[in-house]
């Protein structure tokens, strides 16, 4: 019985053959991740700066996180890092894609869970009343001062942002599990490169966070 699920790519206009449409397909993710890592690192060169400027406040809101929550997010997206792997690599495989899709299904569902726990966390922040925005009389940055006002702020743009682009990577796992997706994006660009180019983007959104968790979690809290 023939594998199921597994067609050609819809030869577009501007393409020779097959291959450079994949090429051309890969080429621009790989763009377009360049200008995602300038934009996040335009955050961190600011974090760190003021960072600096601010070092026992920076401790001091570092203190209010909540480590529990930071490392479960940190083992979820790990997980769904790899069964995204795993389907990518099942994909590729000479058999059905029924089990990647499968792969790819989990994934969606952990990084819905991690969006969950996120969200859990912001709302234990806003209930110290560590929110820039809630007034400058707040009794909660009396102690971290003007420098508890900045980590927060980084701390609620920078996650905010990661959170944003976990949704976008749900829905195009969610996409990928599906039979191909309403834009039919899997027999545009051929089965294997689009598996490929999702499971890049998925790699790049844990990537983003394995940065974020030891700078907002782990280093101010040693001191370091």
């Amino acid at each position: 019985m023939k594998a199921a699920g597994v067609k050609e790519a819809e030869l577009q206009a501007q393409f020779d053959d097959a291959g450079q449409q994949e090429r051309a397909s890969a080429l621009g993710m790989w763009i377009f991740l360049a200008t995602e890592v300038l934009f996040f690192g335009v955050l961190f060169v600011g974090y760190t700066v003021y960072r600096l400027a601010y070092p026992e406040a920076f401790v001091w809101g570092s203190g209010h996180l909540d480590l529990r929550l930071g490392t479960l997010n940190t083992a979820v997206l790990l997980g769904s890092s790899y069964l995204v792997a795993l389907g990518a690599l099942t994909a590729s495989g000479k058999g059905t894609s029924r089990r990647a899709r499968l792969f790819f299904g989990a994934a969606a569902l952990l990084g819905c869970l991690f969006l969950a726990v996120k969200g859990m966390e912001w709302y234990h922040v806003w209930e110290e009343g560590l929110f820039p925005g809630r007034g400058s009389s707040s009794n909660s940055f009396q102690e971290g001062a003007e420098g508890g006002r900045l980590f927060f702020g980084f701390y609620y743009v920078m996650t905010g942002l990661h959170a944003l682009h976990v949704l976008i990577g749900v829905c195009v796992l969610a996409v990928m599990a599906g039979v191909g997706g309403p834009l039919g994006w899997r027999r545009r660009i051929g089965n294997r490169t689009a598996w490929e180019l999702a499971g890049l983007y998925w790699h790049f959104v844990d990537i983003v966070w394995l940065f974020l968790f030891p700078l907002l979690y782990l280093i101010e809290r040693s001191g370091g």
